[in-house]
């Protein structure tokens, strides 16, 4: 689990390509030895909500007794738990989840999410073109269901289909306000240049059952653009291990890039596979340079967090010149996939600790969840010779529209700590008020949030540490009601990246805050718009908060002593 201390290619040094190894997996996983890569494609126009169907509308499907099972991927045992990992999973002949076709007029599909990141366990044929879906839990859980990934094929164009997920977990769902299922045409990649896009009409989220504890059933209706086509759906844009590998081979093989970056080892997950720190800043002497900290997917069933992860990064190691800025003022410490196993094997939620190790932050358990242990332990490090002036972890959100931010108010701060807490996702909003939804934001630290990356590095003491939530469904604001497309998600690490110069200036002398209380310093561009800027943010959070609180603006009186929980009821 040691962090390794030799560096793939470092700064200012250009390397040859370097090999990385295939993703292991737990030996209870068949694999199968197809390579699932897809074209990255963005639609001319946004892709609207669609009109949501209410719970009273929901389709009546017969019971998985009424059908035929048509696939039935071999189960991990419940109760089970982790042992041992290999290159390719379980070892000897795959079996057969998928029962054959009966002849050339058998419409039947052929489904298959033995691949990274894929989690379909059952599919039941329930009519001549419906099917009911088992998702698979969590390895060694027997919950956290919200994730899906698999493909289907023998696709007819004419008919209507049917799919019903039949155990999601949540009893709320984007699914409820207009969000889609995604799909990939094999066929339409090949010949059109056509990826990932939203279909489904009838979309329908609802109780399924009466009993406890209560599951939870999607649907939707589609038709499939081609005969004898591979069909894809998933939940998200899928972004695997492997994609991130081969990202991190193309950053080597530039050499423009790889001047400002080192990749290394931070440790290795449960599994074997490399938990991967990016340090990123320009060449030459690091004295008095500031240091930022991200990381995502520690919920890997979060996939939209790797795209905005990846237009973060491309945006840094760019030549734009408020990169070169960037560069010049910080270091930078990236993990941009902190649970690798519950990616490779499509979890949604946990790694295979079988828990979810956005709760482990702090716990003395590197052997467990040794991704968040030793970040950690590095911004520990980091943090005895630098300041840390910010921490943001990219996830997504499956209940809330729009992209918004969670940050650290416990209360009993000072009143300018309390503000500064909320300048930095205010700046955010304003920056990309098409997308960031400043009122969606949430700051107070509950009990159950303590050992989440964001209460543990605050507790630490980084001032500004952040949850990044973009929502797997898209934007409601600006006049919009359309999801994001990869484009949009990567557009978010760019505004990340212009908000963090709007909001630590190098040069402080330009605006009159009390820096002893914490405040943030300004941007230098040649003018005085950022400094206004700021001073405007901090302003307009102390209007804001107070109207939060139902006061007369102007009447006195101060709510730096007022809880947190006040604040956000």
């Amino acid at each position: 689990l040691a962090p390794s201390t030799q560096p793939w290619r470092s700064p200012g040094e250009p390397q040859a390509l370097f090999s990385l190894p295939a993703p292991r997996w737990p030996v209870e996983c068949e694999v199968i030895q197809e390579t699932i890569e897809h074209i990255e494609w963005v639609p001319p126009d946004p892709e609207p909500f669609c009109p949501p169907m209410g719970p009273e509308q929901a389709p009546h499907t017969l019971g998985e007794e009424q059908g035929t099972v048509v696939y039935h991927s071999r189960p991990v045992l419940q109760g089970s738990c982790f042992t041992r990992a290999r290159v390719g999973g379980a070892p000897g002949p795959l079996s057969s989840p998928a029962a054959p076709l009966e002849g050339p007029q058998d419409t039947t599909l052929l489904f298959e999410s033995r691949f990274e990141s894929g989690n379909l366990q059952k599919a039941i044929k329930v009519g001549p073109y419906e099917y009911v879906l088992t998702l698979r839990p969590d390895l060694y859980t027997a919950k956290h269901t919200q994730w899906f990934y698999f493909h289907v094929q023998n696709t007819q164009r004419e008919p209507l289909y049917r799919f019903t997920i039949a155990n999601m977990a949540k009893p709320k769902s984007l699914y409820g306000q207009g969000l889609q299922p995604l799909l990939y045409s094999q066929r339409d990649a090949q010949s059109r240049g056509i990826g990932w896009r939203r279909v489904g009409t009838d979309v329908c989220y609802y109780r399924g059952s009466l009993g406890e504890p209560p599951v939870f059933r999607l649907s939707w209706t589609v038709r499939f653009p081609h005969n004898d086509d591979t069909c894809f759906f998933a939940a998200c844009y899928p972004y695997t291990y492997s994609d991130l590998q081969r990202y991190l081979r193309a950053l080597a093989a530039n050499p423009a890039r790889s001047r400002y970056c080192t990749v290394r080892a931070l440790c290795r997950s449960l599994a074997g596979n490399t938990v991967y720190l990016l340090t990123i800043t320009s060449p030459g002497s690091t004295a008095g340079k500031r240091v930022v900290v991200a990381s995502a997917r520690v919920q890997p069933g979060e996939s939209g967090g790797s795209w905005a992860m990846r237009g973060f990064l491309d945006f840094l190691l760019s030549t734009h010149m408020d990169a070169h800025l960037l560069r010049r003022l910080f270091i930078f410490k990236v993990v941009p996939m902190l649970n690798p196993d519950g990616v490779v094997v499509g979890n949604s939620r946990c790694s295979l600790a079988g828990r979810d190790p956005n709760r482990a932050f702090g716990m003395a358990l590197p052997g467990s969840f040794p991704g968040v242990w030793h970040l950690r332990a590095m911004v520990q490090r980091v943090l005895a010779e630098r300041e840390v002036v910010l921490y943001c972890d990219f996830h997504g959100h499956s209940r809330k529209n729009n992209v918004f931010m969670y940050g650290c108010d416990a209360g009993g701060d000072s009143a300018g700590t309390r503000l500064h807490q909320r300048v930095f996702p205010l700046m955010l909003s304003k920056n990309g008020p098409d997308k960031f939804s400043f009122g969606s934001c949430k700051f107070q630290v509950q009990k159950s949030k303590e050992r989440t990356g964001r209460v543990s590095m605050w507790r630490l003491g980084v001032s500004h540490s952040y949850t990044l939530e973009a929502a797997f469904s898209g934007s409601t604001l600006g006049g919009k009601n359309s999801h994001f497309s990869v484009e949009d998600l990567e557009s978010l690490g760019r505004l990340l990246c212009d908000t963090l110069l709007d909001f630590c200036d190098p040069a402080p002398a330009k605006v009159g805050l009390d820096l002893a209380q914490g405040a943030p310093v300004p941007r230098g561009r040649g003018d005085t718009s950022t400094v206004l800027q700021l001073q405007q943010c901090l302003a307009e959070v102390n209007v804001l908060l107070q109207r939060q609180m139902g006061r007369e603006l102007g009447s006195g009186g101060s709510w730096s002593d007022v809880s947190p929980s006040e604040l956000e009821s």
